[in-house]
């Protein structure tokens, strides 16, 4: 932008030296050869201008709409929908983060406590687990600590544990889905009380007014618009926490039902069997 400025202004100062010297072999043109050259360094700058200003403007313009849609609506029931907005992200973007650290390869971890198994026993596997993150790792560590318990408490211990952590994944997952059901509810409530007012103001007004029902009705609806619009954000991001939560449990089973073989395994190997 600086370099159309710049190149402007020096067009403009040529053209102007240019009608300097034209000025004093023909003194009956200069007048209309000044205004010439004027007007297309105006036109020159202001197109130049324009052009700078119009990706900013569009910039700003996006900020300005928000801020004033935000204050049209009201402050009272925006502050309760943005507040809404604020934890519910809060919170989905917490859960996101402890899902992705609590998944888990769960074929990895099987392969090294089996083979921590083979060479050391059950310490062996347990201090493997002690070193891997996630709920799989914990789950597993409590079956191991009760292998000498018998095959029954190993089980009861992985399902007890297994409902234990599930119950940490879930953890904030109703926050978020109360924040879901409470944003355009606030929305409707802002929007029934605008149009109450703006009945009201035609009611004291004695006479129907259209710009005066209009304008009512347009500012009771923007807080509806609002709070559908958070809904339906936390609603994605809800969505994605629950199939990611899934996926865990999921994984989660299936890996408890490995670990049992293994540990059954690798008594019949020693030549003995589990208590019963």
């Amino acid at each position: 932008m600086k370099k159309l400025f710049l190149v402007a202004a020096i067009l403009g100062f040529v053209m102007l030296g240019l009608n300097t010297n034209l000025s004093a072999q023909a003194p009956d043109k200069t007048k209309d050869t000044v205004k010439a050259v004027t007007d297309t360094t105006k036109t020159e700058v202001t197109e130049t201008t324009d052009d700078a200003v119009t990706p900013e403007a569009e910039e700003k313009g996006i900020h300005e709409v928000l801020k004033v849609k935000f204050i049209e609506g009201g402050a009272f029931f925006m502050s309760f929908i943005l507040i809404a907005f604020i934890l519910g992200l809060a919170l989905a973007i917490e859960r996101i983060i402890y899902l992705n650290l609590a998944t888990t390869n769960t074929e990895k971890l099987l392969a090294k406590v089996e083979e921590a198994l083979k060479t050391g026993g059950p310490e062996a596997a347990k201090e493997v687990c002690r070193n891997t993150r996630g709920p799989v790792a914990s789950i597993f560590y409590q079956g191991l600590d009760r292998t000498e318990h018998g095959i029954d408490v190993v089980e009861k211990t992985v399902i007890s544990y297994g409902s234990v952590q599930m119950g940490l994944l879930e953890r904030g997952l109703t926050w978020i889905s109360l924040f879901i059901a409470i944003a355009p509810m606030l929305g409707f409530l802002g929007t029934v009380i605008g149009m109450i007012d703006a009945f009201d103001k035609i009611q004291a007004a004695g006479d129907v007014n259209a710009g005066l029902v209009a304008g009512g009705i347009k500012i009771a609806l923007i807080t509806t618009v609002f709070g559908l619009i958070v809904a339906m954000i936390l609603q994605i991001f809800f969505n994605y926490l629950t199939s990611k939560v899934d996926a865990i449990v999921n994984d989660m089973e299936d890996s408890s039902i490995s670990l049992i073989d293994i540990l059954v395994k690798h008594e019949q190997s020693k030549g003995g069997t589990f208590k019963k």
